[in-house]
């Protein structure tokens, strides 16, 4: 069985384009924080913490496929089910079922790697952390 955890989010007339619907980055915005939620819910440090101590500066997105299903407006509460269905050695692909209710809104896979800084500049994937993985399962 897999670890799921649920963020919620309230939709504000705001997030939504003039048609009343919510406008789509903003599903991209909230999945990623619905990804932080996950790590934090499951006991990981804040990046801040986990930069000096493994030298992991977070979880950046290198790929994702999203579908969407049935619209979503202000006075919505969505509901954001995350968890990790695959984990790779310098990757892991975790999935986000977003619900109103028994609706589903839409659906997104994401791969995702660890970072760490690069000497000179940029980011490199880390290898997984083992004490991560451990808490999250």
């Amino acid at each position: 069985m897999v670890k799921t955890i649920i963020y919620t989010v309230n939709v504000e007339f705001g997030d939504c384009d003039p048609a009343q619907i919510v406008w789509f980055p903003n599903f991209f915005r909230w999945i990623d924080a619905a990804s932080r939620h996950f790590f934090v819910s499951c006991g990981v440090p804040p990046w801040h913490e986990t930069e000096k101590t493994a030298g992991i500066i977070g979880t950046p997105l290198v790929d994702t496929k999203a579908s969407f299903i049935n619209t979503a407006t202000y006075g919505d509460q969505l509901n954001i089910h995350t968890s990790v269905t695959e984990w790779r050695n310098k990757s892991f692909v975790q999935h986000h079922r977003v619900m109103r209710g028994e609706t589903e809104i839409m659906h997104c896979d994401e791969v995702r790697i660890f970072a760490a800084h690069k000497e000179g500049g940029g980011i490199r994937a880390l290898p997984i952390p083992i004490e991560i993985q451990q808490r999250c399962v």
